[in-house]
């Protein structure tokens, strides 16, 4: 299972680890206002940190680096089976409603339609018994999806597009090559993903920015490889049944069967735990102008019902898991689709900082 994905026919995952040259910047007003960044529109944050506040997110992601990090090292499978049980569903739910928000001059009209439809197609796919077969699909549906976006983004820029195809068709030959070492990796970059959601709220802080994003490179890169270089061996947990079983989905098939197995597991449950408190907490709390932008959007879907829909989606998750894992596991990770292939273009355009201006965002 992964934070937006499980094992089977595959790993629903996001990627990009920073933002490149030409990134989002722009003035926030009081309001929710219309904030541009390489022609990319996005909601702007309200509610600045006062003074005293600047700190309070910071200090709140290192106290839960510390207790995440205990959980995992001691109790690794359970810190990753119980995490998805508990946030899953609900940090699905949430960040749908974070890029709907933030994003909505980029997720509108025919591009999401279009989405929906690749996206659907991924998740239809992972209904199906795994297979060899349904593992290329889902790989073939997701470089489309890939190719889609780039076009979306670079199609008034045919030069940067012809190169950035090759790339894609590319990538996508060698992930049909080496299908299992195409949905582990997947699976965690699927939780570096907020790197580039956080590093991209962060700009709006007039202080303090440096220390929020060295706070965030610390658990996203600096913690994982540390665990995997072996560092924190002595305070691991010898390991159980759980464990190994969970090793196959998270471990590179190269080292499954060594000391490295549960290194990965670990630090799959860290980063997966972390991944869901950023959507859970700290989205909701840091990022109100998001909510505000969905619920015009989608004023039926206010604040408490989008946390019902995913507090109710968690209870059924957990009982069924209860009376069948596997089964369990198998329609997350079919749901799981939607979150996570949805930031694809989403972090495609923000790293590029390429986006088209959406005469909608202009409103």
């Amino acid at each position: 299972m992964a934070s937006g994905s499980v094992a089977g026919a595959g790993a629903a995952t996001g990627t990009g680890i920073g933002l490149g040259a030409g990134g989002l910047s722009g003035g926030t007003g009081a309001g929710a206002g219309v904030l541009r960044g390489g022609g990319l529109p996005v909601v702007g944050f309200g509610g600045h940190l006062g003074q005293a506040g600047r700190l309070r997110p910071i200090a709140g992601f290192a106290v839960l680096i510390c207790v995440t990090l205990a959980l995992a090292l001691r109790l690794p499978a359970g810190t990753a089976v119980v995490g998805l049980a508990a946030f899953g569903i609900l940090h699905n739910v949430l960040e749908l409603r974070y890029m709907a928000g933030r994003f909505d001059g980029l997720l509108r009209g025919p591009f999401l339609r279009l989405l929906g439809a690749l996206i659907t197609g991924i998740v239809l796919v992972r209904l199906l018994p795994p297979s060899t077969a349904s593992r290329a699909a889902e790989i073939l549906l997701a470089y489309v999806l890939l190719a889609v976006a780039c076009w979306y983004a670079l199609r008034s820029r045919p030069l940067r597009l012809a190169a950035a195809l090759p790339v894609i068709a590319g990538a996508a030959a060698t992930s049909l090559a080496f299908p299992a070492y195409h949905f582990v990796v997947l699976t965690h970059l699927h939780n570096v993903v907020p790197l580039v959601f956080l590093w991209e709220w962060s700009r709006d802080m007039p202080r303090g920015r440096t220390l929020f994003r060295a706070v965030q490179c610390g658990w996203i890169v600096v913690i994982p490889a540390l665990v995997l270089s072996g560092a924190f061996d002595g305070l691991m947990d010898a390991g159980s049944g759980w464990t190994a079983r969970l090793s196959s989905s998270y471990t590179p098939p190269a080292w499954q069967h060594t000391e490295a197995g549960q290194r990965f597991v670990t630090v799959f449950a860290f980063m997966a735990l972390m991944h869901y408190l950023v959507w859970v907490w700290f989205m909701p709390r840091y990022a109100p102008d998001a909510t505000a932008a969905f619920e015009r959007r989608v004023p039926v879907v206010t604040g408490r019902w989008a946390w019902a829909l995913g507090i109710g989606g968690t209870a059924a998750l957990a009982v069924l898991f209860v009376s069948d894992y596997d089964q369990g596991t198998s329609l997350y990770s079919a749901i799981a689709s939607y979150h996570a292939y949805l930031e694809f273009p989403v972090l495609l355009m923000l790293i590029l900082g390429l986006a088209p201006r959406n005469p909608e965002g202009e409103k």
